[in-house]
């Protein structure tokens, strides 16, 4: 073997070995890089020895099926970490066959959008005698339909901006043209124009003048038969995430958003050069006050459970004002919840307590199908 030759060989062997170095430290860095706080005493399934079974359901066939597989991901490497047997299911016509072979203790829904946040999801949950993380049907019904959630969010005394919920059939029976004008007439411009239902701000657009505002109605029935037209209180974008725990629901730090372009429609939620997040948001006291009560207020009167986000407008008067609920957060890399989980604590140790609740729930019931 000439010289060279010798070179080459211990040169491959030198980075064979850092190579297996660096897979060892890759191994022992995955298994510890959650501390003991991150891996709960008792999570494990009715008490016994054997860790919890998640059974995370992601995907779906709709529009956001994309980020709810990414939120899935997420989510269950996170209770990975937290040592649960994560098994994580497509929401396709063997959801329930695929259910039954896993066995979970615990469920948790993650699909975004109406077919996994309209409530017949966790109606089909219950039917089947599965516990799940995350808000019960009714609440879902209430806090989806964004029209029904202002109206509750309103009639409880809470800051919403006028609006307006339009099906497509009016626009039809009595002309697009004559409604555009009385919208313009009546609310003026700037509006927020955005489906009635569904999340990730897909079809939401801001309408400076009347002829975006056409474009975005289109734009908006692409994604459902109803919309919803609301007054466009300018001030900033606050996210704020809530748990519950033992002491009930609590606010995590909130998240400010601010956008290259004012608006935080899809592509900046998740394309990460359009914008910046704050976690936690530079408040004050006061303004800290005003954004997590009305939240919480929120969370409460809409009837969700376990965790939700809450999305606000603090305007210039530092009055706080409700936007949406989100009743199944996304949990990608550029998602809000994620970041306040981790400006309180840790996201594994969050969504781990969530887990443990409602298994909890479970064990109370009387057991699980």
């Amino acid at each position: 073997m000439t010289e060279s030759e010798n070179g080459r060989e211990d040169a491959a062997s030198s980075a064979s070995e850092k190579l297996h170095e660096a897979m060892i430290d890759y191994v022992r860095a995955s298994r510890d890089a959650s501390p003991d706080v991150d891996r709960p005493a008792g999570f494990t399934s009715y008490g016994g020895t054997t860790p919890v079974t998640v059974a995370v359901i992601s995907g779906g066939t709709l529009h956001e099926r994309d980020v709810s597989l990414r939120s899935g991901s997420r989510l269950a490497h996170a209770l990975r970490l937290a040592g649960a047997q994560v098994r994580q299911i497509d929401m396709s016509p063997d959801l329930i066959t695929r259910l039954r072979r896993c066995t979970p203790d615990v469920v948790w829904p993650m699909i975004h959008g109406v077919e996994g946040e309209d409530g017949s999801l966790q109606d089909l949950l219950e039917l089947c005698g599965w516990g799940y993380v995350g808000t019960e049907p009714a609440g879902c019904r209430i806090a989806t339909a964004k029209p029904v959630a202002k109206a509750v969010v309103a009639k409880n005394g809470l800051a919403t901006p006028n609006a307006v919920a339009l099906p497509q059939s009016v626009f039809k029976r009595l002309g697009a043209a004559t409604i555009l004008e009385q919208v313009e007439e009546s609310m003026g411009f700037p509006v927020i124009v955005k489906p009635a239902n569904g999340g990730s701000a897909l079809g939401l657009s801001l309408a400076r003048d009347a002829e975006s505002l056409r474009m975005a109605m289109v734009d908006a029935f692409a994604y459902g038969e109803q919309v919803v037209i609301e007054r466009f209180v300018e001030g900033r974008e606050i996210a704020v995430s809530i748990v519950e725990d033992e002491d009930g629901p609590r606010a995590l730090p909130p998240v400010e958003i601010r956008t290259d372009e004012g608006t935080y429609d899809y592509d900046a939620r998740y394309d990460t050069g359009r914008t910046e997040f704050f976690a936690p948001a530079p408040l004050s006291a006061e303004q800290h006050t005003a954004v997590t009560e009305l939240a919480l207020s929120c969370h409460r009167v809409l009837e969700l459970r376990d965790y939700s986000r809450i999305d606000v407008i603090l305007d210039a008067d530092d009055n706080a004002w409700f936007i949406d609920a989100n009743v199944t957060p996304g949990m990608t890399d550029t998602s809000l919840f994620p970041l306040a989980a981790e400006a309180d604590s840790s996201f594994t140790t969050l969504v781990a307590g969530l887990v443990q609740r409602a298994l909890a729930r479970t064990q109370d019931a009387g057991g699980h199908s």
